[in-house]
């Protein structure tokens, strides 16, 4: 007699499922190596270029202006770069702004080793940086919304997220050693090159879309529908937003939560640990290394199971908890506590930053995810700049620490608000 199968489902290891996207999808491997090798290129410039500049000029005013310059052309590309990235071929759309970045960072560097560079030249160069900057991201969004299919959905987003919070921890370490032992013209060289090897990395990932679309007739790399005027697919895109109130109203929350959150982490924590606290300066460095670990602990802990119910309240929790923990560090007792408190906002963040993209790519038609990937990178950086003259006017007139007060408070009270609302509490 022949036993029964045992209907008992076989037990997976939580860490396989990591391994899913490498198994089930051959397009993930150059999408994710590509992406976290320039990536690696782009957390060593942002450590290099403020040691540039300050070295050229000693001046913050020049350094605000050239992160203005910087992010201004990114934001006025975005409303574009949708368009463009649904009517065109999206991988196509990548090589080319990486060889246009590889050509802007050799410029850049053959400049600094050369001892000619000067702040308007890195003016147009950070310019045309940023230009092409906007037009990738929501290519590469909407790419990865493609190959990010359904069921490795989850693993591919924690582990891509999880890659980059690792690569956050070493790149800013390698550019302090380059620049301190060899020069800031090498380290740019070095972001040069990744885009270079990102570029092979996309092109055999081009291959390999093309081979899906000779096998299944339908390709993931070209989409099919997009209106000739970018103008109605910038309204299309906010249609599609609208008829999703998880969409919209998240978009429109983190405006200003972002406001609130950025303006404090990238303008008074490291007022607060060097000047309120009177710390090492290796003690700011240590805590942010630690938000690194705390995001990647949620990476890790996120991408173990396929399925997870109260996706509404997750995320904004993390978002809730991330807020709490900066109201917090003003008052941490010590350097341990205030690394715990960093950890915790990293953690929260996480959480939150993964259920928004899983949740834009269940949620937005492949064909139009160009266009609304760029209205939420519009979202997120628009009023960036505001915020940050906000934020830095008020500490000056009433301090440091009641501003850090304010604004995580009323970031925290925003992310309450949005709670109340049915559509957000209750999304699945």
């Amino acid at each position: 007699m022949i036993p029964a199968a045992s209907s008992k489902p076989e037990r997976r290891s939580p860490l396989r499922e990591f391994a899913e996207p490498f198994a089930k999808s051959k397009a993930f491997p150059y999408l994710w190596l590509g992406h976290i090798i320039s990536f690696l290129g782009s957390s060593v410039t942002m450590v290099i270029l403020p040691v540039l500049v300050y070295t050229l000029t000693g001046s913050t005013a020049i350094m605000g202006m050239v992160m203005a310059v910087y992010m201004l052309p990114n934001v006025i590309m975005l409303p574009i770069s949708g368009h463009i990235v649904d009517r065109y071929d999206r991988v196509k759309i990548m090589m080319t702004a990486d060889i246009a970045r590889f050509a802007v960072m050799a410029t850049i560097a053959a400049l600094a080793l050369s001892d000619i560079l000067t702040i308007p030249m890195l003016y147009i160069l950070i310019a045309m940086y940023g230009l092409f900057d906007g037009l990738f991201r929501p290519a590469y969004s909407a790419v990865q919304a493609s190959v990010f299919t359904p069921e490795i959905r989850v693993a591919a987003n924690s582990l891509s997220q999880m890659s980059l919070q690792t690569i956050r921890l070493v790149g800013p370490s390698l550019g302090g050693l380059l620049i301190t032992h060899l020069s800031a013209g090498f380290g740019f060289g070095l972001d040069a090159l990744t885009y270079l090897l990102s570029l092979i990395c996309l092109i055999y990932l081009r291959k390999v879309l093309l081979s899906a679309v000779r096998t299944e007739t339908s390709s993931q790399a070209v989409p099919v529908t997009a209106h000739s005027d970018w103008k109605a697919d910038f309204k299309e895109g906010i249609s599609i937003l609208r008829s999703n109130p998880w969409l919209w109203i998240t978009i429109l929350a983190f405006c200003f939560v972002n406001i609130c959150y950025s303006g404090i982490s990238s303008i008074l924590l490291p007022w607060l640990f060097k000047v309120h606290h009177g710390w090492e300066p290796y003690v700011y460095g240590l805590a942010v290394t630690f938000s690194g670990v705390g995001a990647i602990l949620a990476g890790l802990i996120y991408g173990m199971r396929k399925k997870w119910r109260h996706r509404g309240i997750m995320a904004y929790g993390g978002a809730l908890v991330s807020g709490a923990a900066l109201l917090l560090l003003p008052f941490a007792p010590g350097p341990a506590s205030a690394v715990a408190l960093f950890a915790l906002e990293g953690f929260g963040l996480m959480i939150f930053g993964l259920i928004w993209e899983i949740s834009l790519q269940d949620l937005v038609p492949k064909e139009a995810f160009g266009r609304v990937a760029s209205l939420d990178l519009f979202g997120s950086f628009a009023l960036l700049p505001v915020g940050y003259i906000l934020v830095g006017w008020l500490a000056d007139w009433i301090g440091g620490i009641p501003t850090i007060a304010i604004f995580s408070g009323l970031g925290m009270a925003c992310i309450a608000l949005v709670l109340c609302v049915p559509a957000i509490r209750k999304f699945q």
